[in-house]
C-alpha cells in the first residue's frame, strides 16, 4: 500500500487499553531511542527540531511519514504521494502511538516511532498489509501545526489560531476591544462583516453573536483565529434575519468567523463600589506606582459627560500639575486613580459624584460643574517622587518623619478630617516599629512617640465609631504605667 494512504484511524479491535497519552518525553540527543510512556511506545531523534514549543491535544498538525513493518517492509508513505498528511491530535483521527508520539515534537523535528500493536491496530491488525498484532514503525516529520482551542470546553466554539499575537496580555470582562471579523454560513455566505477600521466594543456588553466576546477574551494582541461557532453560541433556533448587504442566518446554523483582535484598552475599576473607572489609553513599561505621600505632576483635561472642558492642566507651555497624593488637594476620585498609573501611562478616568464635587455646584477654570455632575478626566502621569521609605532611612531620621507624619494628623484631627489624620498616625507609628540598632536615648524617644501615635489614632477610631480598632489600638500602649502623652485637639 505504499502509494495508497493508509487508513490511520481504522485500529480494529484493541484487545488491551492503551498507555496513558503524554505531553513531553525526555529530551533526546539524535540517534538516541528511549521509550516515552509505560505502554511501549519507543521514539529515536532523527533530526531536532526548532524552537521549544511543541502541539496539544486539539491542534491540527501536517506531517509527512513512511510506516513499515519491523522487517522493513514499507506499508504507507506520504513522501512516496508528495501530499503531506494533515489531522487533529488527540481527536481519535490517528492510531493512538501517533496521538501519544507526535505531541512530544517541536516544528521540523524527525522521528522515527516504535509503536506496540496496543497503540496501532491490535489483534485485527489491517489486511492486508498489516498482520494482527504487529508492531509498527513509522518515520514521522512535524512540518507544522495550527493551535485549535476548544474556547467553553464543549466543542461549542474552536478557535483555530492563524496568527500569533503579541505579548501575554488579554482582554477582560470590563475592557474595551478593537476587533475585525467577517461571518460566514458553512457554505460561504456572507452573513456578517465588521467596518474596514474595525468595531469596538466592551467585552462585557459582547457584540454580533455570545461567541465573539467568548473568543476574544482567549486572544493577544493582534492575534488573528478562525472561529467554528456551533449554533448555541452563535443565534440558536432562532436564526438572525436579514440585514442591508448580509444574507440571513437560518436557524441552528454553525458559522465560521474570522476574528482579529486589533486592539483593546484595559479597564480598571479604581474604587471597590465601581465609581471610579480607569481605561488606560496608553500602556507604561514598569511596575512602580505612586503611594500616599507620593508628588506626583501630571497634565490633565477635565469634561462633563457631554463633553464641556472645565480644567485643562499641564498643556500649551504650561507645567504639569503637581500635587502630594491622599493629602485631599485633588478630588477623591483622581487621587484614588492616580494611585494606579505608572509613569508615561495614560489612562482615561471616569469618576460618579461621590467622588467629584458631590451636589454642590462648582466654578472651575473654564466651566461650572453643575451638582451631582459624573466628571471624566484625560490624565497623563508625568512623573513622580515617593516618599523615602522607611528602610532607607537611619535611626533619626525614622524619628524625625515619625514626628512629621504625626504633626499632619494634629492638624487633620482639629478640623475633623479623622479618616486621613488616623493614615498619618498609621504611618507615624509604622515608621518607628521595628528597629534593631537604636540607642537608649532614641528607644525612649521612640516608645514616647509611639504611644502617642497609637492614641491619637485611637481618638479617631472613636470619632469614626472604630470602637473595636480603638481598643486594640489602645492595648499597643506598652508594658509599665501608662504615659502622659499629646492629644489632638479639635477647634
Amino acid at each position: 500500500m505504499a502509494d495508497e494512504d493508509l487508513d490511520l484511524s481504522d485500529v480494529g479491535e484493541v484487545e488491551d487499553e492503551p498507555g496513558e497519552e503524554i505531553e513531553s518525553a525526555p529530551p533526546l540527543a539524535v540517534g538516541q531511542e528511549k521509550e516515552i510512556n509505560s505502554s511501549g511506545l519507543k521514539k529515536k531523534l532523527l533530526q531536532v527540531g526548532t524552537r521549544w514549543e511543541t502541539p496539544e491535544n486539539g491542534d491540527e498538525v501536517t506531517v509527512h511519514y513512511t510506516g513499515t513493518l519491523l522487517d522493513g517492509t514499507k506499508f504507507d508513505s506520504s513522501r512516496d504521494r508528495g501530499e503531506p498528511f494533515t489531522f487533529k491530535l488527540g481527536q481519535g483521527q490517528v492510531i493512538k502511538g501517533w496521538d501519544q508520539g507526535i505531541v512530544t515534537m517541536k516544528k521540523g523535528e524527525r522521528a522515527l516511532f516504535t509503536i506496540p500493536p496496543e497503540l496501532a491496530y491490535g489483534s485485527s491488525g489491517m489486511p492486508p498489509t498489516i498482520p494482527p498484532n504487529a508492531t509498527l514503525q513509522f518515520d514521522v516529520e512535524l512540518l507544522s501545526w495550527t493551535n485549535i482551542v476548544d474556547v467553553c470546553k464543549d466543542g461549542g466554539i474552536l478557535k483555530r489560531i492563524i496568527s500569533q499575537g503579541e505579548k501575554y496580555e488579554r482582554p477582560k470582562d470590563p475592557d474595551e476591544v478593537t476587533v475585525k471579523y467577517e461571518a460566514n454560513l458553512e457554505d460561504g455566505t456572507l452573513v456578517a462583516k465588521s467596518p474596514e477600521e474595525g468595531v469596538e466594543f466592551y467585552v462585557n456588553d459582547g457584540h454580533f453573536c455570545p461567541a465573539i466576546a467568548k473568543a476574544v477574551k482567549t486572544m493577544k494582541r493582534g492575534e488573528s483565529v478562525i472561529l467554528t461557532i456551533k449554533p448555541t453560541y452563535a443565534f440558536g433556533e432562532r436564526g438572525k434575519d436579514a440585514e442591508e448587504g448580509f444574507a440571513a442566518i437560518p436557524p441552528n446554523a454553525t458559522i465560521t468567523t474570522s476574528l482579529e483582535l486589533v486592539s483593546f484598552k484595559a479597564v480598571k475599576e479604581v474604587t471597590e463600589d465601581k465609581k471610579v473607572i480607569k481605561k488606560i489609553l496608553k500602556e507604561a513599561d514598569g511596575y512602580d506606582k505612586p503611594s500616599d505621600g507620593t508628588v506626583v505632576q501630571i497634565r490633565y483635561t477635565a469634561k462633563l459627560q457631554d463633553g464641556t472642558i472645565f480644567e485643562k492642566k499641564g498643556y500649551e507651555g504650561e507645567e504639569p500639575f503637581q500635587f502630594v497624593v491622599d493629602e485631599e488637594q485633588v478630588i477623591a476620585g483622581l487621587d484614588k486613580a492616580v494611585e494606579t498609573m505608572k509613569t508615561g501611562e495614560i489612562a482615561l478616568i471616569t469618576i460618579e459624584p461621590e467622588y467629584g464635587f458631590g451636589n454642590i455646584e462648582t466654578q472651575r477654570d473654564l466651566a461650572v460643574i453643575p451638582p451631582n455632575s459624573t466628571l471624566i478626566y484625560e490624565v497623563e502621569m508625568v512623573s513622580f517622587t515617593k516618599e523615602k521609605e522607611s528602610w532607607d532611612m537611619d535611626t533619626t531620621e525614622k524619628i524625625e518623619a515619625s514626628k512629621q507624619k504625626k504633626e499632619q494628623g494634629n492638624s487633620l484631627f482639629k478640623v475633623g478630617k479623622y479618616q486621613q489624620a488616623a493614615k498619618k498616625y498609621d504611618k507615624a507609628a509604622k515608621y518607628i516599629e521595628h528597629d534593631s540598632s537604636i540607642s537608649a536615648e532614641e528607644k525612649k524617644q521612640s516608645k514616647v512617640l509611639k504611644v502617642s501615635c497609637n492614641l491619637n489614632h485611637a481618638a479617631c477610631c472613636l470619632k469614626l465609631k472604630d470602637f473595636k480598632e480603638a481598643v486594640k489600638l489602645c492595648s499597643k500602649k506598652g508594658e509599665g504605667e501608662p504615659m502622659e502623652v499629646e492629644k489632638p485637639t479639635e477647634n
